[in-house]
């Protein structure tokens, strides 16, 4: 039987990729946990964009440098830093711990300064879940909201109950149902799945900053990405879906994929009109 810690290392070595020579990264630590600061470029330390990014990895596996070029490819767009967050992995650390560790992050972020009209958060899958439940918890606290953000294949319904859980089995090639179950288990720990806290599909979206959720077609969370849609469309969120067809789960992971590079361009595109930094005809 594989250990978790197999695990980590497999899914590392399937999606790590090399870094451009231009980005610079460098270890800080953000909320009390470890994480990768990246740059394409120096900067100014006031007032500049700052992009926090949540990896994915089903709560269980993954890392900041994981989907760090994912990161960079974002910060392309956009005129500042990059903070990939590495907290707290389940079934060491459950449920409540990584959104612990990600709104520790983002307050952070506030309290050192950053001017919450010059950041914008990003995550997948598990990341992506993750980065909507810090909105949430930020607004619930009186934090301010950041300018917008990008959600890949977010991981939000962890009951499973999505139409896609069943009509794309056998369709998606990385996850069968019981996959996704397995490593919702590890991360609830017993805990109630419908919890608005845990899956955000089911909560009130009210007062969040304008959403970009990209999903491909093939993939059994197509559901969650839709279904998220149009939660946040009924509670007055500017919100921005994109199906891809016949692409997987966080098909933006691929590198070499041409719909990749197309979508992160959009995403970068989105975050950086929000910012200010282009214009959508650019």
């Amino acid at each position: 039987m594989t250990t978790i810690a197999e695990r980590r290392e497999q899914f590392a070595a399937m999606f790590t990729r090399p870094l451009p020579a231009d980005v610079d990264v460098s270890a800080t630590t953000l909320g009390g946990r470890p994480a990768l600061r990246l740059r394409t470029a120096p900067t100014g330390t006031a007032g500049e964009d700052v992009l926090l990014y949540l990896h994915g990895g089903g709560f269980v596996v993954g890392s900041a440098r994981v989907t760090a070029h994912i990161s960079a490819a974002l910060l392309r767009h956009l005129d500042g830093r990059a903070v990939s967050l590495d907290y707290r992995l389940a079934p060491e650390h459950p449920f409540p711990a990584a959104p612990d560790d990600c709104l520790a992050a983002y307050r952070e972020l506030l309290d050192s300064g950053v001017d919450p009209q010059r950041l914008v958060v990003a995550g997948d899958s598990a990341g992506a879940a993750l980065a909507v439940v810090t909105m949430m918890r930020a607004r619930d606290a009186g934090l301010p909201m950041p300018a917008a953000a990008v959600l890949f294949s977010p991981a939000v319904d962890l009951t499973l109950s999505g139409a896609s859980m069943r009509s794309k089995d056998g369709v998606d090639p990385f996850f069968a149902p019981a996959d996704l179950e397995w490593l919702f288990d590890q991360y609830l720990a017993g805990g109630d799945g419908a919890a608005p806290g845990a899956s955000p599909v089911f909560a009130d979206l009210t007062g969040l900053p304008p959403l970009l959720i990209q999903v491909g077609s093939s993939e059994l969370l197509l559901d969650d990405a839709v279904r998220l849609a149009g939660r946040a469309g009924a509670d007055e969120v500017a919100v921005t879906l994109e199906v891809v067809p016949r692409q997987p789960h966080v098909f933006q992971l691929d590198d070499g994929s041409a719909e990749a590079a197309a979508a992160l361009e959009r995403a970068g595109r989105f975050l950086a009109t929000r910012l200010g930094g282009e214009k959508e005809e650019s």
